[in-house]
């Protein structure tokens, strides 16, 4: 079977010293053959597993090409799986990015790991004591080339759009790990710079084409390779044909622009993006009611919300499958002190002087929702409803005393879920 790699249009980047990082994430086993299309001389392949994080250790596995690969046993520091990568994972970058030989670096990452975690980190926390280095990021010494994100066809957009806890499955990143599958396979598709699909027989033509539909909307532009199980993966060839413009670990934040390159707008194979917008805040009690319009037949959500009763916080709404959460996104512009303003982001500010209202300043609902078996016009009347009334608006002193559902954020189901990376996402929960 050939492989198809489609958009592949490639790019010479400009070379700033570092050695180039690749995070290979992802469930399906086109991993492995990611991560040894890689291994060419000069390239060493990292990989922390997390079967035996019960037992209190993480096994770390390093591979130079044409080397015996080195396994080393790790105890968990602190009981903490986050703290144990971070302390073996970010000075070792460092240290292996040092050597003469070592030109490239590949993380085949454990499937319970989010990319965007692992980016942050290397972004922003301080790897300190590297003998020989100067204290910082590990990023001062790599660069992060590629997000490879592997995908099986006939599984991915049922566990997308279900409502499974990866201990379900047998799968996760620490004893109080209770993420959902949906939230994990969702997260690793949007983060990618570059998809591998791996397509058996059993995939029928319409499930491709639909899960295709799905892909080019969470992830557009990135270069997408289909496989068979057996098929030999040219990684090198997909990495090339990554776009000038791609994340490339980047981390945005909640007032970041919501739709990212340019994905198609037109609906295929009953998929499509629903864009809505509002320049009125919901009605609380009514937007708790009219959340379940987010999730049935939803592949994501995400956006920013205003509501009523809270007019100096943005709120921040994501759902994956049949989870959804909500959290702080900060204060609004027009709730802040010229000072706190100074401190904003000069693009956030701009695009808010664009849309900013004599009244209410930036305060605005933005959301972007990718549907694959709802009906957008149901979705923009209910979310309509649950927006305050022209009468609601003329009573303002009346908002203050309404019922709030959201008070301290929200999470549906109503428990409280927290990841082990809230302290990457700034997830607040109840």
């Amino acid at each position: 079977m050939t492989i198809v790699v489609e958009r592949r249009v490639l790019v010479n980047l400009p070379v700033d010293g570092r050695t180039p990082l690749v995070l290979v994430s992802g469930w399906s086993g086109a991993m492995d053959a990611v991560v040894d299309s890689l291994r060419t001389p000069g390239t060493v392949s990292l990989r922390h597993d997390l079967g035996q994080v019960y037992e209190g250790v993480v096994r770390r596995t390093l591979h130079m090409a044409e080397e015996a690969p080195r396994e080393t046993i790790l105890e968990l520091a602190h009981g903490c799986v986050s703290c144990t990568l971070r302390e073996d994972l970010l000075p070792l970058l460092r240290k292996l990015a040092a050597r003469s030989s070592v030109q490239r670096i590949v993380i085949a990452m454990d499937p319970a790991l989010e990319p965007e975690a692992l980016c942050w980190a290397i972004e922003n926390v301080v790897v300190a004591g590297v003998v020989g280095q100067v204290d910082g990021s590990a990023s001062r010494d790599v660069r992060i080339e590629a997000v490879v994100d592997c995908l099986d066809a006939a599984t991915w957009l049922a566990d997308a759009t279900g409502d499974d806890a990866l201990a379900d499955r047998g799968i996760v990143a620490s004893g109080d790990d209770d993420r959902t599958v949906a939230q994990l396979v969702v997260g690793q598709v949007d983060y990618a710079d570059a998809l591998v699909v791996t397509a058996g027989p059993d995939v029928e033509s319409w499930e491709r084409a639909k899960l295709a539909a799905v892909l080019a909307r969470l992830a557009p532009g990135a270069p997408t390779a289909w496989a068979s199980p057996t098929d030999r993966v040219d990684a090198e060839a997909l990495i090339a044909a990554i776009p000038f413009d791609a994340r490339r670990g980047e981390i945005t934040d909640a007032h970041s622009p919501l739709l990212r390159g340019q994905p198609p707008l037109t609906s295929d194979c009953g998929v499509s993006i629903v864009e809505f917008t509002a320049v009125r805040p919901f009605h609380p009690e009514r937007l708790h009611e009219a959340i379940d319009v987010l999730l049935d037949g939803v592949v994501t959500t995400r956006g920013r919300v205003w509501v009523a009763t809270q007019p100096d916080e943005a709120l921040w709404i994501e759902s994956a499958g049949g989870g959804l959460r909500v959290a702080s996104a900060g204060k609004w512009l027009a709730a802040m002190a010229p000072e706190e303003q100074d401190g904003v982001d000069t693009a956030r500010r701009a695009m808010a002087a664009l849309r900013w209202d004599d009244e209410f300043g930036d305060r605005d609902t933005s959301l972007v929702i990718l549907v694959h078996a709802a009906d957008p016009s149901e979705i923009d009347r209910t979310l309509q409803w649950a927006l305050v009334s022209d009468d609601e608006m003329r009573d303002r002193d009346a908002w203050a005393n309404w019922t709030d559902p959201f008070g301290q954020w929200h999470e549906d189901p109503c428990e409280t879920t927290e990841s082990p990376y809230s302290d990457v996402k700034r997830e607040a929960t109840e």
